[in-house]
């Protein structure tokens, strides 16, 4: 995007050989990490992109990508993998406008995720048991700059279910997503999605077959390896480490 820069935006301050550092636009300064503090109240108003002088180096302001965002997530609970959050997204159907829950917030790396992904105006719900895991992913999503996206709940959905209606996706990064499976479908409009993140054979299985035991349609299972390259003049190979099993995905669609 283009337009300039808002008062309260997040933004992304990047420097040739270090990783970028996300801060606020606001007036006054505000501390950056462990690197010092900046005052970035001048840039309110102006253009994406101006150089800025800051700690000895020179630097950029621009918009964050969602890869920004999500490299930027203070970890408590495990979280979703990029590889693994940008399929999900995908196999679960959600996009600009998109009414969506989660179960299982965690860190908040997927809820960062989902939030970017329906934009200004979609929503998310976030549900988590435990009000630790829920503190953790507020902090994150709102460090992201997208909190008013976003709903935070305490409730066990695996007992007492999602008491949502007319979304358009349901995602389950849940131990036991066959619990859940029922009152998702309810909570799904016609032609929503559902999908699961679950970490062994056993829970994919269960998964697909509660899937199918509900009447959706479409059911997929998927896992995604993610091999990096070294690329050199004459010389490119992969890389000798990969990122290997993570989770695994499964998906199904309500239809009637």
């Amino acid at each position: 995007m283009s337009d300039p820069w808002i008062e309260g935006e997040t933004a992304l301050l990047c420097g040739s050989g270090r990783a970028g550092l996300l801060v606020r636009l606001v007036r006054g300064a505000q501390p950056v990490g462990d690197d010092g503090v900046i005052d970035l109240g001048a840039e309110i108003g102006q253009a994406v992109g101006r150089p800025i002088d800051w700690s000895g180096a020179r630097y950029r302001l621009v918009r964050p990508s969602l890869a920004d965002l999500l490299a930027s997530v203070h970890r408590g609970a495990q979280i979703v993998t990029p590889k693994d959050a940008a399929q999900l997204l995908y196999v679960a159907g959600v996009g600009p406008g998109a009414r969506v829950a989660e179960a299982g917030a965690g860190s908040g790396a997927l809820t960062i995720a989902l939030a970017y992904a329906v934009g200004p105006t979609g929503r998310v719900t976030s549900f988590d048991r435990r009000a630790d895991f829920l503190e953790t992913a507020r902090s994150n999503v709102e460090r992201a700059g997208l909190s008013a996206r976003v709903t935070f709940r305490e409730r066990d959905v695996g007992r007492q279910g999602i008491d949502e209606s007319d979304l358009d996706s349901v995602v389950l990064d849940l131990p036991e997503p066959w619990d859940v499976l029922p009152s998702a479908r309810t909570a799904l409009a016609v032609g929503g999605h559902a999908a699961t993140y679950t970490p062994t054979y056993n829970q994919l299985e269960r998964a697909v077959r509660a899937f199918r035991s509900h009447g959706f349609v479409e059911v997929r299972a998927s896992e995604l390896l993610e091999r990096g390259l070294h690329v050199g003049d004459g010389g490119t190979r992969p890389e000798f480490d990969m990122l290997g099993h993570t989770g695994f995905l499964a998906a199904g669609r309500k239809v009637d």
